[in-house]
């Protein structure tokens, strides 16, 4: 309890309700704050039940053992004013009314120089939702989602809804939704945060202007879903056995994928002769064009990239290819040219030979053929991989190039590996 009135003049801490999503406000007097000048407020050691909203600039800081929670009801903690820090608290269940936005932390609109640093959250609905915020830092938290609620039933990790300027680094999280999902927000950074067991790791949806780099997923359906959304600059993630994809590009322009790895991305059993997705993708691109994917490196996965629907005329060279079941799947009209200004990538299972030692091949790579298409169009048709039939067919159109069909080709693909040095260095945030 404050020990003043002067004090508790000068600074004010509403606990009032907030909308639905805010029911049964504490009073004032439930959290003990102890001053520690400079606008700053210890909460001390103890649990506090309730619905919390902070009205004025802040420092808030939680001392060893001080826990809040709001009972399975509404949000923990909404913050509705500028300037306010919010650091080493933790904070569990609060409600899982989706709909409602139910959070442990909720940054209210238009707020300006919010800072949330160092919790640890755990609970089934949305961990910080930024709503039309700006220049918000979440940075360092640790942020735990129910894993005894269906995926699809559990709020993100971060959730991100027309925000500006908003900077998520540093945190780790794992079996909530989404581990941050941006919607409708320009100008944000997503910078080495672990993301585990999740269903994407990194989502966008119509944002544009972002990076992403050097975060780390690990064991989400999808690694980084980018959706809708243009101008995204993607440098130095990894992604580590995903299940449907690594990176998958739904509708992105104008973006630049680099020096990001992405490795063992495998079709999942699971039961009944059924599977996560039809294979693991590294790399999925679906209508997706104008962008620059280079330096990546995409191996043992069930396939390195597919690209489909309209998904031309993007830079692609100077990518390793390594030891993925099928490299390229690739559905289209016309041949992909994959050497750019002379350089093409590297692909381990390329046979050809580079006769006068300048580190490209003297042959083009060409991953597909009237066999591979034949097999995406009737799969059925697996059965027969290993038989005379599927031999006799491939050597017909070695023979007889006239029924060659479009495909990608690569003209110089490298003899090295590019992305050794990448590999050795980039190891995404600790866990």
């Amino acid at each position: 309890m404050f020990r003043s009135q002067a004090v508790k003049g000068a600074f004010y801490v509403l606990l009032s309700c907030a909308g639905t999503a805010f029911a049964n406000p504490q009073p004032i007097s439930s959290l003990p704050l102890q001053a520690a000048g400079d606008n700053r407020w210890v909460l001390p050691a103890g649990e506090y039940s309730g619905n919390f909203r902070i009205d004025q600039p802040i420092q808030l800081q939680c001392a060893p053992g001080a826990v809040l929670s709001s009972g399975g009801q509404g949000s923990v903690l909404f913050i509705g004013a500028d300037n306010v820090v919010v650091e080493n608290c933790e904070l569990r269940d609060w409600g899982r009314n989706l709909t409602e936005m139910n959070s442990a932390i909720f940054i209210g609109d238009r707020v300006k120089d919010v800072i949330v640093r160092n919790n640890r959250l755990r609970g089934a609905g949305f961990g910080v939702w930024a709503d039309r915020t700006e220049n918000v830092q979440i940075l360092d938290n640790r942020i735990q989602g129910d894993p005894e609620v269906r995926s699809q039933d559990r709020g993100n990790g971060i959730h991100l809804f027309s925000a500006r300027g908003a900077l998520v680094a540093g945190n780790h999280i794992s079996e909530t939704r989404d581990g941050v999902y941006i919607d409708t927000s320009n100008g944000n950074r997503i910078e080495r945060n672990l993301m585990e067991d999740l269903r994407y790791g990194v989502h966008y949806m119509f944002a544009h202007d972002n990076h992403v780099t050097g975060n780390l997923t690990r064991r989400t359906r999808t690694g980084y879903a980018l959706m809708q959304s243009r101008q995204l600059t993607v440098i130095g993630n990894r992604s580590e056995q995903d299940q449907n994809y690594g990176i998958l590009m739904n509708y992105i322009n104008y973006s630049t994928l680099r020096d990001n790895i992405v490795i063992d991305v495998q079709r999942v059993d699971l039961g009944g002769g059924t599977t996560a997705g039809d294979e693991g993708k590294a790399l999925f691109i679906y209508n997706s064009q104008f962008n620059t994917i280079q330096r990546n490196h995409f191996e043992r996965s069930n396939l390195g990239i597919h690209l489909t629907a309209g998904s031309e005329n993007n830079y692609i060279s100077d990518n390793a290819f390594v030891a993925n079941e099928r490299q390229v799947k690739y559905v289209a009209v016309r041949t992909q040219e994959w050497s750019v200004d002379g350089r093409g990538n590297y692909w381990s299972d390329y046979l050809g030979w580079d006769r006068n030692d300048d580190g490209l091949g003297d042959v083009p790579y060409e991953p597909n053929d009237n066999v591979d298409r034949l097999l995406w169009m009737y799969p059925q048709v697996r059965l027969l991989m290993n038989s005379p039939s599927i031999e006799v067919l491939r050597w017909v159109q070695r023979a007889f190039p006239v029924i060659k069909s479009p495909g990608v080709q690569d003209s110089h693909p490298l003899m090295k590996l590019p992305t050794e040095e990448l590999m050795n260095t980039t190891q995404g945030p600790n866990s």
